[in-house]
């Protein structure tokens, strides 16, 4: 158990709002089809200035406002994003940079592991919080998935969403229950390549000349792959994971799902056999946002009263590589 409090979320969503019936237009697909087949009705694209440091950066201004903090009192800044802003530098020195923090010294970094980078990101810091390494830190996810969209590809196009969140966590003050209760993750690489983007590194790069395709650069996803592994893994994965903590799945208040796509959703809540109540989904006005999907759900959650103070919540999905992931806490 690890001494951990929440102390501050806020999330950014861009301005221009893309409907399933333009998708649907957009692929060629009759009115309809995107909604039935993702479950996303609304999701946001960013514009040409809405970077990922630019929304990372707002939505970190808003967490710091809402907790009374400036941006030096931050001792890290972490980018947990699945996609970067560039290859070089790691985009949280970017979001600094547009927090007006240049000449600040506070440390920058990136931990990615794509649509759970958060999670990864929140385990992994919360070790060097609760050992006194750092005193606040805050994790950044910010997200532009619509720039790696190929629209030959409905399933994926039909899904994706961009957006940021920010989520400021600090060690628990004596006296209070706030903490991370557990966390496992587990990676398959049999299914390293059901989802990627082929391009952009050192494997696949322009200067290489005729080898490189347009295709390399969009986001290519086997959706009946992704999802037959998943249906395999999630519920012995689940059991794994609370076999190592002093915990039930009946003993948690709230289970936050990444949110990759209406199907996926129903499937890990029927497995695990969850009311409504107990289950977040807000895929249907954001769509996938890879990274920035979790921490937006703990901004939902406490924003709705959903998610209150001592409730035990779940942080639990999948991601490209292919990964499993589920971290419990006591917010």
């Amino acid at each position: 158990m690890r001494r951990i409090k929440i102390v501050s979320t806020a999330k950014y969503l861009p301005r221009n709002k893309v409907t399933a019936a333009e998708i649907d237009k957009k692929i060629g697909e009759k009115e309809g089809w995107v909604a039935n087949k993702s479950g996303v009705l609304v999701r946001h694209f960013a514009s040409e200035d809405e970077t990922s440091p630019v929304m990372g950066a707002i939505a970190l201004k808003e967490a710091l406002n809402k907790a009374g903090l400036k941006l030096e009192d931050l001792d890290a800044i972490i980018s947990t994003s699945g996609t970067q802003a560039q290859e070089i530098p790691c985009t949280a020195s970017l979001i600094q940079e547009q927090m007006g923090g240049q000449n600040s010294g506070i440390p920058c970094f990136d931990i990615n592991s794509t649509c759970l980078s958060f999670v990864t990101g929140l385990d992994t810091i919360s070790y060097m919080i609760d050992s006194g390494r750092y005193k606040r830190v805050a994790l950044v996810a910010s997200e532009v998935a619509s720039v790696g969209l190929n629209y030959n590809e409905k399933e994926s196009s039909a899904l994706m969403g961009d957006g940021a969140a920010a989520v400021i966590i600090e060690r628990t003050p004596e006296g209070e229950q706030s903490s991370i209760i557990g966390a496992r993750m587990e990676t398959y690489s049999s299914g390293a390549h059901f989802a990627e983007i082929r391009g952009g590194g050192t494997n696949i790069h322009p200067i290489r000349g005729q080898n490189v395709k347009e295709e390399d650069f969009y986001f290519n996803m086997n959706g009946p792959a992704v999802f037959k592994q998943a249906s395999k893994l999630m519920l012995p994965f689940c059991e794994r994971l609370f076999s190592e903590m002093d915990l039930n799945l009946k003993d948690v208040d709230l289970v936050i799902p990444h949110q990759a796509s209406k199907m996926a959703l129903k499937l890990v809540q029927k497995r695990l056999e969850l009311s409504d109540e107990r289950f977040m989904t807000y895929v249907e006005n954001h769509g996938n946002t890879i990274a920035a999907s979790i921490p937006m759900g703990i901004h939902n959650a406490i924003e709705s009263k959903r998610m209150k103070r001592g409730d035990k919540v779940l942080l639990l999905g999948t991601s490209a590589g292919f990964s499993i992931m589920g971290l419990a806490l006591q917010y």
